[in-house]
């Protein structure tokens, strides 16, 4: 019998599927002098610079160095809103592609808050990513039917590529959170079945055993690399999923039982235990 990591993982899709990012292509061609692109609630930037050079400025305050130069083709990706210039000299001719990503629930979208603020990741470090690139320029420089629609959805694949590079290379390790612990082949197990059954009776036992780890093992190793512990990050999942259908409608009483709880009295106090006392009706009537 195979030993549980060698067994084919899907890692992403669960996650990606239950938590949406869309996005949207907005510029196509040459960057020249100042280009400044502002911070907005819930949405996150990725750039293509397919040739040249530039620097990239973060004002003071923003945790990130003020000044950065790129000096060769690269994917430039901001999963959270953070304001950020570019500069480029007229006779450089940096050539780009960006777009907005939108991501569902905003700042409290899992990868968002699992991510580092900024990756600049040099082209020529990702395998595969020269097919898509050809399309998405050859989108973006063209207008023809359903241009936009293919430009968008290219940039998804894009986004998804720069995912499938950070969980499997070895040389930057990951902050501790979600993708440091779908890195290790281990934790993924657990973490992939819980975000694809979050209704299951999930106890550490049970997680431990999808692991293929000892209860003791996997808790440690799971509290090391995700940074919560096994039942936190249960009870965080399910509470994400519920603000969600929440926010489109669903009752806690059916969501109770989709997630696996006895009844909606258990979930409520759950809810109004991390939301710092606030129900979910009064969470939902605020505005979510």
């Amino acid at each position: 019998m195979p030993v549980p990591d060698a067994l084919p993982l899907d890692r992403l899709s669960p996650l990606l599927e239950r938590f949406r990012v869309r996005a949207s292509l907005f510029h196509a061609g040459p960057l020249c002098g100042v280009t400044h692109f502002d911070a907005q609630p819930g949405r996150g930037f990725l750039h293509v610079m397919r040739n040249g050079e530039m620097a990239v400025r973060h004002a003071a305050g923003s945790g990130l160095v003020a000044r950065l130069v790129v000096s060769e083709p690269s994917l430039v990706f901001y999963p959270r809103p953070l304001a950020h210039d570019f500069h480029n000299a007229p006779t450089e001719g940096a050539d780009f592609v960006c777009a907005t990503l939108d991501f569902d629930q905003g700042d409290a979208h899992p990868l968002v808050r699992a991510l580092p603020p900024l990756v600049v990741l040099p082209l020529a470090r990702v395998d595969g990513l020269n097919e898509t690139l050809t399309l998405l320029f050859g989108e973006a420089e063209r207008v023809r039917c359903g241009q936009r629609l293919l430009a968008d959805r290219l940039f998804e694949v894009l986004l998804l590529q720069l995912l499938r590079w950070m969980l499997d290379q070895r040389d930057n390790p990951l902050p501790v959170g979600l993708l440091n612990g779908l890195a290790d082949a281990r934790l993924a197990r657990a973490l992939t079945a819980v975000h694809a059954r979050p209704g299951e009776a999930w106890t550490l036992e049970r997680l431990a055993a999808e692991a293929g780890m000892s209860r003791s093992r996997f808790a440690e190793a799971f509290r090391n690399a995700v940074g919560t512990t096994p039942a936190d990050y249960v009870a965080d999942w399910r509470l994400a999923i519920a603000r969600a259908e929440l926010r489109a409608g669903k009752s806690l009483k059916t969501l109770a039982a989709e997630l696996g709880y006895a009844n909606a009295s258990t979930l409520s106090r759950l809810f109004t235990q991390r939301h710092g006392g606030l129900s979910a009706r009064a969470w939902r009537q605020q505005g979510g």
